[in-house]
């Protein structure tokens, strides 16, 4: 018997096997991908003479990753991006030119918003008068609807005016002062109406503003003529600026070791000044249906940019009266024929639902802060290791 021939009896009919399973394996690869190839041409050809003949809509081929863009704005996504206008202003254009001349000249670079009623006319243009057309832009929020009583003052015609019956000025802001509305100004002075200014210069108040470095800010309140709710507010005489106020006796005491309002980082709400950073934050601070806003101080040096005891203060050179005038609250809407009894007897309405939202601020605030575990108190850990200390 003859051996058997191991080579050529096995590895060499094995071997035909492999190659002939490669062979067939790399046909069926090539069949396959020329199918897939042919279909996809196919079939875009397909639906483009669909599209063509109206059968199916077709929209335009997605472009590549490459073009994708963060942070665009939403709506704004089926425009190219050159002509995507992100913000505005309250610069009034002319209906009979191209507007050139007034793109060449200097543009103001601040806003004034005042919430006004005819019968503090007076006060308001004295006001007015001292901040300077050629850096700021004045918007008055009339809370009493009396536009037409301002039309024989020199700079009515320039100003921006804007009417809501018995609406506060945290109302008309949240509305009328969105940040991509007042992106083109530095400071925004959001004041109220019962403010003399005959010791106050909005130029030299804002050198000072920017050599301190302070992003929310207030004018010092007079303490001989002022109606004075919060001693923090009050005039330091022979100082600059501060930011701090100390007491040692009785509750609520302020010290070295104070760290939160009112001690420190802390202005009250009838003169405020806010940088364009800070306002970014503050208006979406504002509670749309809370419209008097108390309480909403204590919480603003959140959006002081950084630490609230360097970049809130108070501005002492540079000071004001606040007269304290009961304003809002009359009985039939009309603030500038309203009689005295009728403000009145609505003041004390007026408060209590200033107090009521207050308390509803609060809460939110408290709830807020408990249910976003991503987000970290900046100053809870620097007022635990305060009290510590103590």
């Amino acid at each position: 018997m003859k051996p058997f021939n191991f080579v050529t009896g096995s590895v060499l009919p094995d071997l035909k096997n492999r190659l002939f399973l490669w062979s067939f394996l790399i046909m069926v690869s090539l069949i396959c991908g020329a199918y897939f190839v042919g279909y996809s041409f196919t079939a875009k050809e397909y639906k483009q003479r669909l599209a063509r003949w109206g059968l199916i809509y077709s929209m335009p081929d997605t472009k590549p990753s490459a073009c994708e863009r963060q942070c665009w704005p939403t709506g704004s996504e089926a425009l190219p991006e050159g002509i995507v206008a992100k913000t505005s202003n309250l610069e009034m254009r002319p209906l009979w030119d191209s507007g050139i001349k007034s793109r060449i000249s200097k543009r103001p670079s601040n806003l004034l918003a005042i919430a006004v009623g005819v019968k503090q006319k007076e006060i308001v243009n004295r006001i007015v008068e001292k901040f300077p057309s050629s850096d700021f832009v004045v918007m008055l929020f009339h809370y009493d609807g009396f536009l037409d009583g301002w039309k024989n003052l020199a700079w009515s015609n320039h100003a921006i005016h804007v009417s809501a019956i018995n609406q506060t000025k945290w109302w008309f802001s949240k509305r009328f002062l969105h940040p991509d509305i007042v992106a083109g100004y530095n400071y925004i002075f959001l004041w109220d109406e019962d403010l003399l200014v005959d010791n106050f210069d909005p130029k030299r108040y804002l050198s000072i503003v920017k050599e301190e470095g302070l992003e929310i800010s207030q004018p010092a309140l007079d303490p001989g003529k002022s109606e004075l709710h919060h001693p923090l507010t009050v005039r330091q005489t022979g100082s600059k600026v501060h930011r701090r106020y100390y007491k040692f006796k009785g509750s609520g005491r302020c010290d070295d070791h104070s760290t939160a309002p009112p001690c420190i980082g802390w202005v009250e709400m009838m003169a405020p000044v806010f940088s364009k950073k800070s306002w970014q934050c503050v208006w979406h601070l504002i509670q749309n249906d809370l419209i008097h806003s108390w309480g909403l101080d204590r919480q603003l040096g959140y959006c002081a940019q950084g630490d609230r005891m360097r970049n809130v203060g108070v501005v002492d050179s540079e000071y004001i009266v606040h007269l304290g005038l009961p304003t809002l609250g009359s009985s039939n809407g009309n603030e500038g024929l309203s009689n005295s009894s009728d403000r009145d007897s609505d003041r004390p309405k007026v408060r209590m639902q200033s107090y009521n939202e207050m308390k509803v601020f609060e809460k939110r605030w408290r709830e807020a802060a408990k249910m976003d575990k991503c987000w970290i108190d900046p100053y809870q850990q620097q007022q635990q290791i305060n009290q510590t200390s103590l």
